[in-house]
Order: C-alpha cells, then sequence, then structure tokens
C-alpha cells in the first residue's frame, strides 16, 4: 500500500520502513512521526478499500496529475475549476465514453471531498463542473440470450478436470452474477455454507462486504463433481477454484487461486469463442449482466436483485433492468408485407 502511495504522489518519502523492521505492536519515534506527516492526498488514497476501486482511481489521479503537471502532493491544494473544466475538454477531444468521464471527474471529486474534510484545501474544484450525461440505463455490458447461455454451459468438456472446473465457474458466474474477483476469492468453506438449511455462497464483495447468496442446485452439483476430481474438498481454508497443470490435475502444493484474468481468458472468452459468441465487452461482466436481466424478465424484484448484486444504489442494478427493450418485441417483427 505504501508503495502504492508513494506511486501516486510520486513521493517516495511516504514509503514506511518494511514491516519485518517494525517490532509487533510498535512504532519507533520515527516511524509515529513519519505517519503523521502523511500528507492527506495519501491517507484518501489509502483509505479506498476495494483494490478495483484503487488502481482504477490510482490511473485516474495520475492521468490529471500529468495533464495538470502535478509532481507533488501540496499542489493539488492549487488547483483550479479551469483545470478540471481543461482536463474535461481535454478527455472528450480524446473520444472516451461519457462513463468513463464521469469516473474520472468522480475520482478526482473524491479527492476533494477528503481535502476539504481535512481542512486542507477550502473548496472542492470539481464542484459545478458537469459531467457528461449517461445515454441511457441499459449501459454497455451486453447480455447473452437464454439459449447462449445454455449452449455456454454445456461447452466445456465433462471428463476432464479442467472441463469440470470451468463448467463450475460458469454455473457460479451465471446463476448468481458474481463479479470475477469475487469468484477468484471464494474459498472452499465459502461454498455450501448452510444458512436455514439451505446451501449459500458466502461472497467476499466490494469494500469488504460479505453477502450470502442461496446456491443453484445445479451449481452445487457441479462443484462438488469438480472438488471430488480434483481432491481439495477438504482444504477449507484454500481457494475453491485454482490452477491446472498441464498433465490436468492440481499440484498438490499449487494454493494460489485462479486469477480474474484467468477467469476471463482461460474460461469465459475460451469458451465463447467456441460456441461463436463475440463482440465489445464480452467477457466475465457479460455473465453478470446476462444472470440480473434473466432475473429482473423472471420478475425477480428489482431491490432484491440489487442485494444479491451487493450493489450499494439501485441506480446502477436499473442498468440490467431491460425487460423493456427486448428484441423480440420490437415493431420490427409487427411488419408485415
Amino acid at each position: 500500500m505504501n508503495r502504492e502511495i508513494a506511486s501516486l504522489t510520486g513521493d517516495p518519502s511516504l514509503q514506511l520502513l518494511p514491516t519485518e523492521s517494525v517490532r509487533p505492536g510498535l512504532l519507533s519515534q520515527a516511524e509515529f512521526h513519519r505517519l503523521a506527516d502523511v500528507p492527506p492526498e495519501a491517507q484518501w488514497f489509502a483509505n479506498l478499500a476495494s483494490a478495483q476501486t484503487r488502481r482504477a482511481y490510482q490511473s485516474d489521479i495520475k492521468a490529471f496529475m500529468a495533464f495538470v503537471g502535478i509532481q507533488s502532493p501540496e499542489e493539488f491544494r492549487t488547483v483550479a475549476r479551469g483545470h478540471v473544466l481543461a482536463w474535461r475538454g481535454d478527455l472528450e477531444k480524446q473520444g472516451l465514453a461519457g462513463s468513463s468521464i464521469r469516473r474520472k471527474l468522480a475520482a478526482l471529486a473524491s479527492l476533494y471531498e477528503h481535502l476539504c474534510d481535512s481542512n486542507a484545501v477550502t473548496h472542492n474544484p470539481v464542484k459545478g463542473v458537469k459531467r457528461p450525461k449517461v445515454d441511457s440505463y441499459e449501459g454497455k455490458t451486453p447480455a447473452l440470450g437464454d439459449s447462449q447461455a445454455r449452449q455456454l454451459l454445456d461447452a466445456p468438456p465433462a471428463d476432464t478436470l479442467k472441463g469440470k472446473r470451468d463448467r463450475a465457474i460458469l454455473s457460479v458466474l451465471l446463476f448468481h452474477a458474481l463479479r470475477r474477483e469475487e469468484l477468484t476469492r471464494l474459498l472452499v468453506k465459502d461454498f455450501n455454507h448452510e444458512r436455514r438449511g439451505v446451501p449459500h455462497l458466502r461472497v467476499h464483495g466490494k469494500g469488504g462486504k460479505l453477502r450470502y447468496i442461496p446456491t443453484h442446485p445445479n451449481t452445487l452439483r457441479l462443484v462438488n463433481e469438480y472438488l471430488e476430481m480434483a481432491g481439495h474438498g477438504a482444504d477449507l481454508d484454500g481457494p475453491l477454484f485454482r490452477p491446472i497443470r498441464k498433465g490436468g490435475w492440481t499440484s498438490r502444493y499449487m494454493v494460489t487461486a485462479l486469477t480474474p484474468g484467468g477467469v476471463y481468458s482461460e474460461v469465459v472468452v475460451r469458451y465463447m469463442k467456441q460456441i461463436g459468441i463475440s463482440g465489445e465487452n464480452m467477457g466475465p461482466h457479460a455473465l453478470r449482466a446476462t444472470a440480473a436481466t434473466c432475473a429482473l424478465e423472471h420478475n425477480a424484484d428489482i431491490a432484491k436483485v440489487q442485494e444479491w448484486l451487493g450493489h450499494a444504489n439501485i441506480s446502477t442494478t436499473r442498468v440490467y433492468d431491460r425487460r423493456g427493450s427486448k428484441p423480440e418485441d420490437s415493431p420490427t417483427f409487427r411488419v408485415a408485407y
């Protein structure tokens, strides 16, 4: 984390001593004063709970720093609204999507809100800067049709370890709408976690939030088949989904989890290509969109879907509500000559 802060601010002095040099439960006087002197800009970054948010916001703030020429944390305090407007104009010239520009401005606004709360600046220069409108609630992540989802679930071979693992992964994604990072964080003990007599998945979501999702019977069967063949069902504190060696079996000593990148390339995109599904934004998030869309189309309560997805705001859930835009309901199919 300290390296990330130093990378964000360009100030290597913000890196603390290696943890192994610190006595357990004690800080030296120098370390105490160094922590007390950490600028509020760095404190804001360190306080972001989600690793994914940190990565995105770090990239956004670095882009702003490069645009206005900020070299040290203190220079954030000299930024005026004109600098923000000029940056927004430059982002528009780059042809970035409105949603991307909104996120970048949101990152900068979040930083300045923290600086205001810390009395490091007198005002937030991002306030009053108009952000691009969202084109529609539908969003840009596509959802698969029912027949495509069924094809994808059946695409991995049913008689190999990799095939069993991949069938289980696709079932978890399509029946439970997990983010790929959430899937890779699942431990063996998070699967088949009983609550009121019903098997649940225990999901570690964004911002350290925990939620419990009833496990679909299809997923229950497929994960059990995978664990039986893989042989790590008793390793309760180990990762549920693991990389597989060339020989086809997981190594007894390989206790790392499958990475989010591996879920994307080795599983989702691989089988999508195999059954002929392609297009922009086709990846694990498309399966999350598919699950949410399907649940809403089958009359699931949108507030329950919000909780199921782990969304903080219901407006995010509405992105997946495509009930009013089914292609088969288009007037196109009512035209007859």
